[in-house]
């Protein structure tokens, strides 16, 4: 055998949690590619053995993901290069790991100590730039020094930890109910127990799935994964309730460039996701809930493996469940890093152990989801809302946010600004004051050239736009979405042209390659918009960039082609000037522009 006896106990320990045993198959190529350092025919015919699947069966599933096809060696450094990240001198440090290193990224060093693999986005933006060694916690506001201390030796690289900053606040004036107060975190039962914790699944206990589900509903929560759609009205999607399985299925994956809210809750206020995810199931009449987070989360993972025990421990969860009466199961699942898998349907193909690849709809999710069940896919930062919701009710969400956009959420804002961060507030806060008085603005006089509002994926605004409301309606008003708030800020420096690259870059990898249109189309993009931007560009190469967004959009399985087209086409529309300087000067006109 490969593996140990004991990485052999935790794989079988983890089987035991699901209806179909492939539900464990990515935490178990996790245990491998730890153990081992790489993933080979004998570790998947190892693991295959498992779960009765062939060698070639398992290889084809881990070549899906990018944490199952990284270089090997012993210590693989990761750098995030997407646009936070490059935003923030990211291409600088992997030039200074190849020179230290005497290895190019993607490549392992000639005596197969280091590596380096650039990665797409970390899910830190506030804290860039971001490295990871193997799946070690991350490493934040990665400075030249710290890159030397990590090529000191493998051993130096893996042993390296520098705890995680707060960047999750709570303005002043602001009557937080997400993010614990004045940077503390609430990790153990006991301190969330002691903030009223718990409160809220015994008083929706008393109450009927449909009363709970008219509540929420009454109270205007809109998603918060990106689409925004009304979560109450979302769980009266559910089927009669039969002999069959019910399950909620919620969305930690978070692996869009700009977004980096769930973790803040995940890493500060655990149960708070837990509870809310106990009364979201209630609401269903669900089963069990099962949480799919991404693989690189590890210190989230972690905290929330350790509350979901803590809660097993104290009879929140099991047999008799708090507030249900009857047995409720939470669990928790690894992804391996594929952005695809934030999609609903994609993220359930990976649940159950296969490619994530969206689905063919209808049967939608309420009809046919985990394992053929019915399943509500809910988001973490969504779920976490309820147990307020709950305890203080509808009317008084809804006078905490915007018309059709009631309650709070978390912006997160990267990128240019001076305080980086994740700012609980209302929703319908000015994107001005989102930038000057909450992030602090831009330094040394610098002015704001671009807005991207809610995640690499919504379009974006230019810098004589930004006097809008940041809630759902008000930014469809200047033809963009709020998406996951996440709020990405350029300064006059920034060449335009260079972070539509890194965007289309980033689609183009992350596609699942099911579409033609998609799989073609966003390699197309990047293709083109590489061109424009070292200086061999033609003017009809803008024509290009449009005719491709239009036989993306609309035409996929998914929205990630919406996605790309967005992008690309909008960063165009916004900026052509700048575009076609590119193509007159053959070269980017704004030398003080971060590099890629």
């Amino acid at each position: 055998m490969l593996l140990s006896s004991a990485t052999h106990d935790r794989i079988r320990a983890e089987i035991a949690h699901y209806p179909n045993p492939r539900g464990a198959l990515l935490f178990a190529l996790h245990q491998a590619r730890d153990e081992l350092g790489r993933l080979g025919r004998d570790a998947y015919a190892e693991v295959g053995a498992i779960f009765g699947m062939r060698a070639g069966e398992v290889a084809e599933v881990a070549s899906f993901y990018s944490l199952f096809t990284q270089p090997s060696a012993k210590a693989v450094i990761q750098v995030c290069t997407n646009l936070p990240c490059c935003l923030r001198g990211a291409r600088g440090l992997v030039e200074l790991l190849e020179h230290q290193i005497g290895a190019k990224a993607g490549a392992s060093s000639p005596d197969g100590r280091f590596a380096i693999s650039e990665v797409e986005c970390l899910g830190s933006c506030g804290t860039a730039p971001v490295v990871q060694v193997n799946r070690n916690p991350y490493l934040e506001n990665v400075t030249p020094d710290l890159i030397a201390e990590l090529t000191a030796s493998p051993e130096a690289a893996i042993a390296a930890r520098h705890p995680a900053p707060i960047i999750s606040i709570i303005p002043d004036g602001v009557d937080g109910y997400l993010l614990p107060p004045n940077g503390a975190k609430w990790l153990t039962l006991d301190d969330y127990r002691n903030h009223g914790g718990y409160q809220a699944v015994v008083k929706a206990g008393q109450m009927t799935p449909k009363d709970i589900a008219n509540l929420v509903k009454d109270a205007g929560l809109r998603g918060r994964g990106g689409a925004g759609f009304v979560t109450g009205l979302k769980w009266t999607f559910m089927p009669p309730k039969d002999d069959r399985p019910r399950y909620l299925a919620v969305n930690a994956d978070e692996s869009e460039p700009g977004t980096f809210k769930d973790r803040q809750i995940m890493e500060r206020n655990p149960h708070l996701m837990l509870e809310g995810i106990m009364i979201a199931s209630m609401a269903i009449e669900a089963n069990a809930a099962f949480i799919y987070i991404r693989g690189e989360y590890v210190d989230a993972y972690q905290i929330l493996r350790n509350a979901i025990g803590e809660a097993y421990r104290a009879g929140i969860l099991g047999d008799n469940a708090l507030g249900f009466g009857r047995r409720f199961d939470i669990h928790i699942q690894p992804g391996a890093g594929a952005y695809i898998c934030g999609e609903e349907s994609g993220m359930l193909e990976s649940m159950e152990g296969r490619k994530g690849q969206p689905r063919k709809r209808p049967p939608f999710p309420a009809q046919k989801g985990l394992w053929g069940q019915p399943t509500t896919v809910d988001n973490a930062e969504t779920v976490s809302h309820v147990p307020s919701i709950i305890m203080r009710g509808a009317d008084w969400f809804k006078a905490e946010g915007a018309e059709k956009a009631a309650g709070h959420t978390l912006f997160g804002i990267s990128g240019h600004v001076q305080r980086p961060g994740v700012y609980e507030l209302k929703l319908g806060v000015k994107l001005r004051d989102l930038i000057f008085q909450y992030a602090g603005g831009l330094a040394d006089g610098r002015t704001v050239k671009a807005v991207i509002p809610g995640g690499v994926s919504m379009p974006v605004l230019r810098g004589d736009q930004i006097d809008i409301a940041m809630d759902h309606e008000s930014v469809r008003k200047v033809n963009t979405l709020l998406g996951t708030a996440g709020v990405i800020v350029m300064d006059d420096r920034t060449c335009m042209v260079r972070a539509a690259l890194v965007i289309a870059r980033f689609f183009e990898h992350e596609s699942c390659g099911q579409c033609t249109q998609c799989r073609e189309g966003t390699g197309w993009l990047y293709r083109v918009l590489t061109r424009i931007e070292r200086g061999d560009g033609r003017m009809e190469d803008l024509a290009t960039i449009v005719d491709t967004a239009s036989y993306l959009e609309g035409k996929c399985i998914c929205a990630l082609s919406d996605a790309a087209a967005w992008a690309a086409s909008n960063f165009l529309r916004q900026f052509r000037p700048e575009f076609e300087a590119h193509i007159e000067q053959h070269r980017c006109p704004l030398p003080e522009s971060f590099s890629i």
